[in-house]
C-alpha cells in the first residue's frame, strides 16, 4: 500500500476555492487519508486503471428482459430514482454522462439537499417557463406505445434537437430518467388538484413524500441492514443524528468525493444490458456498434424529445398493478407477456453496454465507464478503499475476498473472473484497491434474500453495500436530511404520508399514473 503521499497536497482537491470543479461544494470525509497511486507515474496509474476497469466489464451480453442469474430482488426503477436523487443532490460539471453544460447550477448551485430542485427549479416566480400558468407543472406532448392513457414527453423548447424545460437539464440524460422526471411532474400536479393548497403547501408534501420513499425505501434497499440499524436509536428504530460518525458539516453543506465518485456509484452496476419499456420496444441504454451485434443501433440516449417507441409500460419496472398484464397489450403473445425486469446485482460486473459511450460524452476519456469512473476516482486523489476501512474502524478485506465479477449464486465459467490479488496485470491493486471497486466488492459478502413482487414470488440472493459504502452512502443520506431545516425530519419528525407507513416507491407511481 503506498503511503508516499502523506507529505503531499491531495491532489484534484486543493484548488477547491477556485476550481469550477468544485463550484457544487465538493469535499472531503476523509480529509487526512493520502490520495492512492497505482505506479510510479500518473499515466502508469491511469493505464492500470483502464485495465481495471476492462476487467471489470462482462463480456457482451445482448439486451434482454428474461430471467437471468445476475438479476438482484430489486425493480428495475429503482435505478434510475438513484440517478434522480443523484441529480438532485450533486452537481458535477464533469459527470461522465453529462451532454451539456448547466450554467444556472455553476452560478446558483446545485443545492445538496432532497429538495427536489431538479423538478422544481426556482419556482413559478424565478423560472415561469417550467409552469402551466401558475402553480401546475407544464407537461410536453403525449406519447403513445404503452399502456398509460395520459403519457407526456418533457415539456420542451423550440432549439434543435429540442431540449427539456426541467430544473436540471441532467434529467432528461435517458429515456428512463426522463420519464420518471415526468412523473414527478404529474405526482405534484395530481397533489396540487387533489389537495387544493396552495403551491408551497404543495411543494413541500411533494418533498416529504419523496424524503420518506428515499429512506424508508431505497436506502433499506441498497444498503444492509445491520449498517442501518448501526444508525437508528437502539429502542425506536427512528433514525438518530447523534449516531454519525464521519459525515459532518457547518455553515455550508458539501457533497464528500468519497461519496460521489465512489460509493454512489454503486448504480452502474445495476444497470442492465438493456430494458423492454413496452410490447414493442427493447433497448440498450447507448447504440451498441454494429460489429458487435447488427440489432441494436438504437439506444436510450436523451436530450431530444421522446418518440412514440420509448414511452414505458411502468409495471415493467416496478411492482404497480397486475404483474401478469399490467402494460400488456396482448397478454397471451409470450413474446411480449410484460415481465417485471429487476436491476442487476451489486458487484464488480458492470454490463458491457456501458462501454458504448457516445463520443460526445467527454470524448478525451475512454468510452468505457467504469474506466471512467476509476481514472475520474484518481484525478480527485480518492484514497484506497482499505485505507477507508481503517479509518471507519472496520475490518478491511483481504485480497482474497475482492473479488472482480458476477455475484451470482452459482458461478459458471467466466462468472468470476478471480480475487484481484490473483488477475495478471492487477498487481499494483494488491492492498491497495480502489475505494469504488472495493465498495462494490464488499458487496458479494453483505447478501439479503428478498422475495420479488410477482405472482412466482421467486426469493432471490441479493448483495447490499456494506460496512464501508453503505455506511458512507446512509450517513450522507441522513446528514443531508438532518442538515436540512426543511426536510420532514426536522419540521415534523413524526410525519408520515396518509397512505401509511408502507409508503413506497410503487405508491409514488400509482399515485402519479392517477391509479
Amino acid at each position: 500500500m503506498p503511503n508516499a503521499h502523506h507529505g503531499k497536497p491531495l491532489r484534484g482537491l486543493m484548488s477547491t476555492a477556485s476550481s469550477p470543479l468544485f463550484q457544487g461544494r465538493f469535499g472531503r470525509m476523509f480529509r487526512s487519508l493520502p490520495a492512492a497511486t497505482y505506479g510510479p507515474t500518473e499515466t502508469d496509474s491511469r493505464n492500470k486503471l483502464a485495465e481495471l476497469g476492462a476487467a471489470m466489464t462482462s463480456d457482451f451480453d445482448p439486451p434482454s428482459d428474461g430471467r437471468d442469474p445476475e438479476e438482484s430482488g430489486i425493480p428495475a426503477l429503482y435505478t434510475y430514482l438513484g440517478q434522480f436523487i443523484d441529480h438532485d443532490i450533486t452537481f458535477d460539471p464533469m459527470s461522465s454522462l453529462m451532454q451539456q453544460s448547466d450554467p444556472d447550477a455553476l452560478t446558483d448551485f446545485r443545492t445538496p439537499a432532497f429538495d427536489l430542485d431538479n423538478v422544481y427549479g426556482r419556482g413559478p416566480s424565478d423560472q415561469p417557463y417550467l409552469y402551466d400558468n401558475g402553480p401546475m407543472f407544464l407537461l410536453g406532448k403525449p406519447i403513445s406505445g404503452a399502456s398509460d392513457p395520459n403519457a407526456r414527453d418533457l415539456p420542451r423548447n423550440n432549439a434543435n434537437p429540442a431540449r427539456a424545460l426541467i430544473g436540471d437539464p441532467r434529467n432528461d440524460e435517458n429515456s428512463i430518467v426522463s420519464q420518471l422526471q415526468g412523473l414527478f411532474l404529474r405526482f405534484h400536479n395530481r397533489m396540487l388538484a387533489d389537495t387544493g393548497l396552495d403551491f408551497p403547501s404543495v411543494q413541500r408534501l411533494v418533498r416529504f413524500h419523496y424524503q420518506w420513499v428515499v429512506l424508508h425505501d431505497f436506502l433499506p434497499r441498497i444498503v444492509h441492514a445491520h449498517v442501518l440499524r448501526k444508525l437508528q436509536d437502539d429502542s425506536t428504530r427512528q433514525y438518530d443524528r447523534t449516531k454519525l460518525k464521519f459525515f459532518h458539516w457547518k455553515n455550508l453543506p458539501f457533497m464528500p468525493v468519497e461519496f460521489s465518485v465512489a460509493a454512489y456509484r454503486l448504480g452502474h452496476s445495476m444497470v442492465r444490458p438493456g430494458y423492454r419499456l413496452n410490447d414493442t420496444t427493447l433497448r440498450p441504454i447507448f447504440p451498441i456498434p454494429s460489429d458487435v451485434d447488427p440489432h441494436f443501433p438504437n439506444g436510450l440516449e436523451g436530450f431530444k424529445p421522446l418518440d412514440a417507441t420509448v414511452a414505458i409500460d411502468w409495471g415493467r419496472f416496478i411492482d404497480v398493478g397486475d404483474p401478469r398484464s399490467y402494460g400488456t397489450t396482448n397478454p397471451s403473445d409470450a413474446t411480449t407477456q410484460q415481465r417485471l425486469q429487476f436491476a442487476y446485482r451489486i458487484d464488480t460486473s458492470i454490463v458491457d453496454s456501458l462501454s458504448f459511450l457516445t463520443t460526445s460524452v467527454a470524448p478525451d476519456l475512454p468510452r468505457s465507464l467504469p474506466q471512467r469512473n476509476l481514472i475520474r476516482s484518481f484525478d480527485l486523489g480518492l484514497p484506497n478503499g482499505q485505507d477507508v476501512a481503517r479509518a471507519m474502524g472496520e475490518p478491511v478485506m483481504p485480497d482474497k475476498d475482492i473479488l472482480i465479477g458476477k455475484a451470482v449464486d452459482s458461478p459458471g465459467a467466466g462468472d468470476i473472473k478471480g480475487a484481484i490479488d490473483k488477475i495478471r496485470g492487477l498487481e499494483p491493486f494488491h492492498n491497495n484497491c480502489p475505494l469504488w471497486t472495493y465498495i462494490l466488492a464488499e458487496a458479494f459478502h453483505h447478501k439479503h434474500t428478498i422475495e420479488t413482487p410477482t405472482v412466482e414470488k421467486v426469493r432471490i440472493s441479493t448483495p447490499q453495500l456494506g460496512p464501508v459504502g453503505g455506511r458512507i452512502v446512509a450517513e450522507v443520506f441522513l446528514g443531508l436530511m438532518f442538515g436540512d431545516n426543511n426536510s420532514y425530519l426536522n419540521l415534523d419528525p413524526n410525519w408520515q404520508p396518509p397512505s401509511g407507513r408502507d409508503f413506497r416507491l410503487k405508491d409514488f407511481v400509482s399515485y402519479a399514473l392517477g391509479q
